[in-house]
Order: structure tokens, then sequence, then C-alpha cells
């Protein structure tokens, strides 16, 4: 193991485990490859995060956020409720199709891990569902959609279109027509939430 020059940070052993992820998988990939992919011991990697399982859920984690971070963009922005709800579900559609398809062996180990953190998932699935209630929320205030409770109603909408965005329907997203068939979903959803 050669020594590393570079200081070791929570993000640079992040970035390690997903190397060492995707090469590995996760039944054989372990901290001890992750300090070697890194030249340091695996003692620095545990001070870092405690354990394995600390590891693998920070790693899941960062992976989940940063479809919700692009996603947040767009709630943020000073547009129509109607244009910004479409673009945020074909977002959310469009990043899990290119972590599926771009790199299908990392998809695989992020699906084991999913898996085995549940509460990395429900806060992402929390995350989400909370920014589709803000554009639901601004929808409501200015009188282009209705919703007694936009939180219900995110939740809703959320699960109605969980075929373009549940990765347990990942072998979907590269079929023929798929694209339409989530236009016609989006239109729906619209279309039940205007006022």
């Amino acid at each position: 193991m050669a020594p590393t020059t570079e200081t070791l940070t929570a993000e640079r052993i992040l970035e390690a485990t997903e190397e060492v992820l995707r090469r590995h998988g996760p039944a054989k990939a372990t901290v001890v490859d992750v300090a070697r992919a890194l030249g340091v011991s695996h003692g620095s990697v545990y001070r870092h995060f405690r354990t394995k399982t600390a590891l693998r859920e920070a790693v899941t984690e960062r992976w989940l956020d940063r479809t919700s971070q692009t996603l947040s963009g767009i709630v943020a922005e000073d547009r129509a409720p109607e244009d910004r709800l479409r673009d945020w579900l074909s977002g959310l559609f469009a990043a899990k199709r290119h972590k599926s398809g771009d790199d299908p062996q990392l998809f695989a180990t992020y699906m084991v891990l999913i898996g085995e953190t549940s509460e990395v998932v429900d806060r992402h699935i929390a995350d989400l569902t909370g920014q589709l209630a803000r554009i639901i929320e601004d929808g409501v205030s200015g009188g282009t959609f209705t919703a007694a409770d936009p939180g219900t109603t995110a939740r809703a909408v959320f699960d109605a279109t969980g075929r373009f965005h549940d990765p347990c329907y990942a072998r979907d997203w590269q079929q023929p027509g798929i694209d339409g068939e989530f236009e016609a979903v989006v239109e729906l959803v619209v279309r039940g939430l205007r006022a």
C-alpha cells in the first residue's frame, strides 16, 4: 500500500467506495479494498465511518442525494407550477433512467444497498415528496392546482408515477414507447391537479 499525500476526507472515501463497489459488487467489496484503493490503512477509513454499514449507508445516501439536489433546483425556479411539475417529473425519470442505463453494474449494486438501508431510502422519498408538495402548494396558492392537502397529493403523484422512477421498473425504462407512456401519465396527473 503506497502512502497517500492527499488529505483523507469522507468525500474521497465515498468516491473510492463507489469505485470499489463498481469493481467488486456489494457482496465482495470490503473496507480493506476501499483503504487499499486510497493507499491508507483500513483504520483510517473507520475514523470517518465507524462501521462498514455506516460506509454503505453514506455511499447510498450520496448516490440518492445527487437526484434530490438536481430536482431541488427545479422546485426553486420562478416559473409556473405546472411547468415545474412536468420538468420535475421528467427530471426524476431521466435521472433514474440515466443511473440504470449508463452504469448498470453500479445500479445493481445500489439496488442491493438500498435493500439494506431502508432509512436512507425513506429519507430520500420524504425529500422527493416534500419537493413535489412545494410545487403543488405553489400551484394551489396561485390558483393553478387544487389539492386539499398538498403533502398527501404529492405522495399520490409520486406513487402514480412510480413506474418511471421506482428502480423495480428499471427494465421497462429502455422499452420502445416508454416515453409516450410517461407523457400520458404526466398529462393525466397534471389534468387531475388543475383547478
